[in-house]
């Protein structure tokens, strides 16, 4: 343990002075996601492996070919010269000429009291200019003059013969190394057809870790995932059927929760439909008011555990209108003499589980019309999300008991609560079936001065 220590200790003073605000700048900007991760672990070290490697050959190869090859031009070009100071009786330079032509390869002229051109600029990047011009001042050693740029097969070189100019014309490919290109070309082709087959092999690796991810978020809204079933690597394989086993085990659990639950509910409605026939015969008297009443609420109570219990998964998804739910809490509003106006932007059906979600939104308006006069709803639909802003201006809620009032039979006295019966299950409820659609619901301050309530949910 302490040589680590040690270790880490010296790991961090010998650390780079920003470094950990770089990596973070990278973090943000490389790609999060799996698929695309995978492709750059294939592609960038084939990337920087064939850039080495490129970067070799362009250094030592182009570079060693290009010096032989301007190398044997100038020997020739040299040659010619050695020949034309040495038998000056050719004056028309015919026979120069024609074996320049016909041996070497080289196009030349003479020029008597020529002069050499003013010096061109020399271009940036060009092996061929720079090996050339060290190859004359090395061997022909006389003023010279070249012309290697632009795109024309041939190069032109003018040498100062005393009073006259000689005037070479080479093909580029005489001294340079022209074939590169194909290496390159074949370089890239295989890096494409590299890149191709990693990208089919990927997507066919990471298309069971999609399906799985999607079966479980699936699973987690309360959807069904009968067709999903575990392919891939063996790795994914199993986390497919550790995923299968785990719904299986959950769905029973919820099958024997149900089953208990039914015969529970079953029990006490006949016990609490007993109470209510011997309080019927017993007639109208006020010593029984009060029984009356607890067995009420006690049927209440009930009612509201079962519906906390057993929740909405069972309910397949539909559409709902929100217009003409909306319109609906409306007219309930007025009926009791508040005031509800509401708003909606984007489409006006949504996909939901009906009856749940007409649950989730009739508790949050209920809770506004018990405690709040007037109360204004803005739904909101996007392409992904629907959003519900529903601002009343009753007592509101503290901040510190915000989430305190999402536990199931949490009550506040001295504030709201958002059932009806008093059970505390309003809010339990509402939270529920929002995540069962793959959302929320959280509170906060309302503008107008009473509580906010946000659902945003996947719609």
């Amino acid at each position: 343990m302490a040589f680590f220590d040690t270790l880490r200790q010296n790991a961090a003073a010998l650390s780079i002075p920003g470094w950990r605000p770089l990596t973070r700048w990278l973090r943000r900007r490389l790609p999060t996601g799996l698929y695309t991760r995978s492709l750059l672990i294939v592609i960038l070290p084939m990337l920087l492996l064939q850039t080495a490697v490129a970067a070799v050959f362009m250094e030592r190869h182009w570079r060693m070919v290009t010096e032989r090859l301007s190398d044997g031009t100038v020997r020739d070009i040299a040659a010619i010269i050695e020949v034309i100071r040495s038998y000056p009786q050719d004056s028309n330079y015919n026979e120069i000429t024609r074996i320049a032509d016909q041996t070497l390869d080289l196009t030349i002229a003479v020029e008597e009291n020529g002069q050499l051109p003013p010096p061109r600029p020399r271009p940036f990047f060009s092996i061929l200019d720079g090996i050339l011009t060290d190859q004359i001042t090395q061997q022909i050693k006389m003023p010279f003059w070249l012309d290697t740029v632009g795109d024309s097969k041939l190069v032109e070189i003018r040498i100062k013969l005393d009073q006259r100019v000689l005037r070479v014309f080479v093909r580029r490919g005489s001294t340079y190394a022209s074939n590169t290109h194909i290496f390159l070309v074949w370089m890239v082709s295989i890096a494409l057809v590299l890149v191709i087959i990693s990208i089919l092999f990927l997507r066919g690796q990471i298309r069971p870790i999609l399906s799985l991810a999607d079966a479980a978020e699936s699973f987690g809204k309360g959807q069904k995932t009968e067709g999903f079933s575990p392919r891939g690597a063996d790795e994914v394989r199993r986390a497919g059927l550790a995923f299968i086993q785990m719904r299986e085990r959950i769905e029973r659990q919820l099958e024997q929760r149900t089953a208990m639950l039914a015969g529970i509910s079953h029990d006490l409605r006949t016990i609490l439909t007993r109470f209510k026939l011997q309080l019927a015969l017993a007639g109208d008297k006020p010593e029984l008011s009060g029984m009356t009443e607890d067995v009420n609420d006690m049927q209440s109570m009930l009612e509201g555990y079962l519906a906390f219990a057993k929740g909405e998964a069972e309910e397949d998804f539909g559409t709902l209108k929100l217009g003409e739910l909306l319109e609906r809490f409306r007219s309930d509003f007025e009926m009791r003499g508040r005031k509800l106006t509401y708003e909606i932007d984007g489409e006006d059906e949504i996909a939901v589980r009906p009856n749940a979600f007409a649950r989730l939104a009739g508790n949050l308006v209920s809770n506004a019309e018990r405690y709040a006069k007037t109360l204004h709803i803005h739904a909101k639909h996007s392409a992904k999300w629907l959003t519900l802003t529903l601002d009343d201006d009753g007592p509101g809620i503290p901040a510190e008991s915000r989430e305190e009032v999402f536990k199931p039979f949490y009550r506040l006295d001295e504030a709201r609560n958002l059932d009806s019966s008093g059970t505390g299950l309003g809010l339990a409820i509402a939270r529920d079936i929002a995540r069962a659609h793959g959302g929320n619901v959280t509170l906060g301050e309302s503008p107008s001065g009473g509580l906010r309530a946000i659902v945003r949910i996947p719609a």
